[in-house]
């Protein structure tokens, strides 16, 4: 009996829940206007400001310290995130904290970038007279231009306003969602000055599926003995031992040279299936010109290629020469797929 009441009360809410999808299609739109209006304000005077601000940036011999509180706050730390994973050195201060001996990792160097919707909270006032007593650069986000924190920063950044998604037009919700809008498009606009290239966000990133991601070829490759490798002129049975030892389903052939001029896979088994096929030399077999891969590509992109290829195996090379092989196996236990 206790299970049946549960279905009927997990079945009434589901139909109570449908009613919600007007509700949440309306916070959408709101936030979504928010963020449109903030784009056409970026066209105008806003987008002046938002240069000078990366040029602070930029040119800042210290690092970029983010600060708020209350909801501003909350967005300040995942801005400050957000920069630190894209090249630019920051993080985030507490407002409140901040008159409370956090000033003291503040330095001349840095830049402070201060969200606060209203510009008027108090806890900010101390923060901004340490700015100007150190002559320390600060910009201020907010939306209202005669406020304190606005008059007072060297850069203000207007935020248009906006009506919140609230019914209430009280909790903070399209006025947060502008503030992290802004804050990525500072982050990214850096990120695409600096040349900021997949390697160094892989030097960023080591961990989970992401730094998995960002690995290169060169660091999951198979080397040395492990790489299945025949000469031209090899008999197909003495390559299928190979290609059997080895496990990669794969052998690649070599001329003279050392370099790579063929491949003998499973499939090309499959396709020449004759009553003389021991006897015939991997030269009448091969796939000539495999695809290969550069020691540098990344792991995700690697995965790309074995997916759209339909293969499970690359030989990693330089030109042609032979350097290891990486196998679909090694990017699944890397976390990479």
């Amino acid at each position: 009996m206790a299970l049946s009441k549960t279905r009927i009360t997990t079945h009434a809410m589901s139909e109570q829940a449908a009613a919600a999808i007007p509700s949440a299609l309306r916070t959408l739109e709101a936030e979504a206007s928010g963020v449109t209006a903030l784009a056409t304000a970026l066209q105008a005077d806003l987008g002046v400001r938002f240069a000078a601000t990366i040029d602070l940036i930029q040119n800042a011999k210290g690092r970029l310290i983010i600060t708020g509180l209350g909801k501003s706050g909350h967005i300040g730390r995942k801005i400050a995130a957000t920069f630190a994973s894209t090249g630019t050195p920051a993080f985030f201060v507490h407002a409140s904290e901040a008159s409370h001996g956090d000033l003291g990792m503040i330095t001349a160097d840095d830049i402070i970038l201060a969200l606060s919707w209203s510009g008027e909270q108090p806890e900010m006032k101390n923060l901004i007279n340490y700015a100007k007593r150190f002559k320390i650069a600060l910009v201020a986000m907010t939306s209202d231009p005669t406020s304190t924190l606005a008059t007072a920063a060297d850069v203000s950044l207007t935020l248009p306003k906006a009506r919140e998604a609230c019914p209430h037009n009280l909790a903070p919700t399209t006025s947060s969602l502008m503030m992290l809008a802004l804050g990525d498009a500072l982050a990214i606009a850096l990120l695409e000055s600096r040349g900021f290239s997949p390697r160094d966000f892989s030097v960023l990133h080591p961990g989970g599926k992401l730094g998995a991601m960002l690995k290169y070829a060169r660091d999951l490759m198979h080397t040395g003995e492990a790489v299945p490798l025949k000469p031209l002129g090899t008999r197909m049975s003495d390559a299928l031992v190979e290609m059997s030892a080895k496990g990669f389903g794969c052998v690649g052939i070599i001329d003279a040279n050392g370099q790579i001029a063929g491949i003998v896979t499973d499939g090309d088994l499959r396709r020449n299936m004759r009553p003389d096929l021991m006897t015939a030399t991997v030269d009448e077999v091969m796939t000539r010109n495999p695809k290969t891969i550069s020691p540098n590509l990344l792991a995700g992109q690697a995965l790309e290629l074995l997916n759209s290829s339909k293969i499970t195996a690359l030989l990693v090379a330089e030109g042609k020469k032979p350097l290891g092989i990486v196998h679909l196996h090694d990017l699944l236990r890397a976390g990479v797929a």
